[in-house]
This record gives structure tokens, C-alpha cells and sequence, in this order.
């Protein structure tokens, strides 16, 4: 499985890439495939300011949803609208066209908390 190094990860296996103060959220490509696939992506917390680990959306597989929780408390600016069409991008290409939102972050030191790519590599196989 592919963990990108650039990237900070949460026990609930989102991922978070940082650009600033702006924030790119999406789930690993192990939470996709643990889901199956996705038909079905909800946020409907855009313009919303947001706590770490309060939900901002969910996502529908097959047989399951799921609960979305942000790595870091910040405003929802933008909603992935490409997988209103096409959820299956997460499944496809969970960090590049498969982001699901982007976060103006509130506290750049709530990234500290978050683990690193093998962190977040040995939690899942433990």
C-alpha cells in the first residue's frame, strides 16, 4: 500500500496535506480499500468552522458508511464537487483527484499531533 511521505495521517485514516495555512483532506488508500467501493460522498459542512475530530462528512460503500473526521480544527473552504459524479475517484486516486475537502487550519500546532507516513504504516498492521 502506498503511503505518501509528505503527508500527516489520523488514527481514523484521513490524510492532510498542509500548503500554508490551506489544508487538503482525504482518506488513505487503506480506509478505500477496507470501504470497498465508494458510492456515495456527503459534506455538507462547507463554510463551517470545524473542531479536530468532529465529522464533516460521511462516505457510502457498498455494504457500509462511514464517518469523516477532521485531523485539525479549521473552516471547510471547498468541496471535492468531482465526486458528486464520481466517487469512485477515492477509490481510484485517494490522494490526488480523490481529496474530499479543503481546511483553512485554525491552529497550525494540532499538525504536530498527527503521525507520520511509517507511524501511521505500523498502527495499521498492528
Amino acid at each position: 500500500m502506498n503511503f505518501p511521505e509528505n503527508l500527516k495521517y489520523t488514527k481514523d485514516h484521513e490524510w492532510i496535506l498542509l500548503d500554508g495555512d490551506t489544508a487538503t483532506i482525504g482518506i488513505s488508500e487503506f480506509a478505500q480499500r477496507e470501504l470497498g467501493d465508494i458510492v456515495y460522498v456527503e459534506v455538507d459542512t462547507e463554510g463551517e468552522e470545524l473542531d479536530r475530530e468532529e465529522v464533516f462528512g460521511t462516505v457510502e460503500a457498498v455494504k457500509t458508511v462511514s464517518d469523516l473526521f477532521m485531523p485539525v480544527g479549521g473552516e471547510v473552504l471547498e468541496f471535492n464537487e468531482a465526486l458528486e459524479d464520481e466517487p469512485e475517484l477515492i477509490n481510484k486516486d485517494p490522494y490526488g483527484k480523490g481529496w474530499i475537502i479543503k481546511v483553512k487550519i485554525t491552529n497550525p500546532e494540532e499538525m504536530n499531533d498527527l503521525l507520520d507516513a511509517a507511524t501511521y504504516r505500523k498502527n495499521i498492521k498492528a
